[in-house]
């Protein structure tokens, strides 16, 4: 899969991209906080999470625990609904937001809408260990995340992974939602979430690329350590480890 994960860089200056371990080849991508969007274009999600495309609700709940029925992230910019992606739905505004250049540089997911189609497919329809998700942020559309067993995903070959690791990737779409400090906010929601939700889970990781420091940095303030460098196919990334340990002290 292509390099993936960037996230609109919540309070930095510049757009950035944040990465956070994928559900297919430890995503290439460099994870950041950025992206182009707008959400009130077409496809753009609202209400509750659908039922996820290809009927996967079993494996779902196996491998990580319905993510469609998790309910919201409770965060200071008011709540957010992780919705599994849908071809139908979502896939103009993934493809739009991807095809920002600051996206673009760390996703490598640019082009035609084909090319994102072609990404999300390939979660769609896999085992159920990636689920694909637009960020529904008070009613409005306004990033995207994968959430992944990374203990299942090639990453874990880099580093001592453990039973139920999960990791996310996020990217902010939407320009007018950059540069308002929503990365960490959003980071650390996300990962309170998936450590309430998921109890088998010990913690939640994330992989950067390394020369994304305003990425690592979002994570840092999410509440993530920096636990090494490692080498994936396409960056060389941070491993950022968020432990469900010090849930409760952040």
């Amino acid at each position: 899969m292509p390099s993936s994960d960037p996230i609109a860089t919540a309070g930095f200056t510049a757009p950035v991209m944040a990465d956070v371990a994928s559900g297919t080849q430890s995503r290439a991508g460099s994870g950041s906080v950025v992206g182009v969007g707008s959400a009130s274009a077409p496809g753009a999600v609202s209400g509750e999470p659908p039922p996820r495309e290809g009927g996967h609700d079993d494996l779902l709940e196996d491998l990580l625990d319905r993510v469609a029925k998790w309910g919201p992230a409770s965060t200071p910019a008011g709540p957010l609904h992780l919705v599994p992606a849908r071809l139908d739905r979502d896939l103009s505004l993934i493809s739009r937001w991807m095809n920002d250049p600051a996206a673009a540089a760390f996703w490598e997911l640019a082009g035609p809408q084909g090319v994102v189609e072609e990404h999300l497919r390939a979660q769609l329809a896999g085992d159920g260990r990636s689920v694909p998700c637009v960020g529904v942020l008070n009613g409005t559309p306004m990033s995207y995340w994968e959430i992944y067993r990374a203990d299942l995903d090639p990453l874990a070959r880099q580093y001592p992974a453990g039973p139920h690791d999960t990791g996310i990737h996020l990217l902010i779409g939407a320009v007018a939602d950059r540069g308002r400090g929503l990365g960490g906010l959003l980071l650390r929601a996300v990962a309170d979430l998936v450590l309430a939700q998921r109890p088998s889970c010990a913690r939640v990781i994330a992989e950067p690329d390394i020369r994304n420091t305003p990425s690592v940095a979002a994570f840092l303030t999410a509440g993530f350590r920096f636990s090494a460098e490692v080498d994936l196919p396409a960056k060389r990334a941070a491993l950022m480890v968020r432990d469900r340990s010090i849930r409760f002290l952040l």
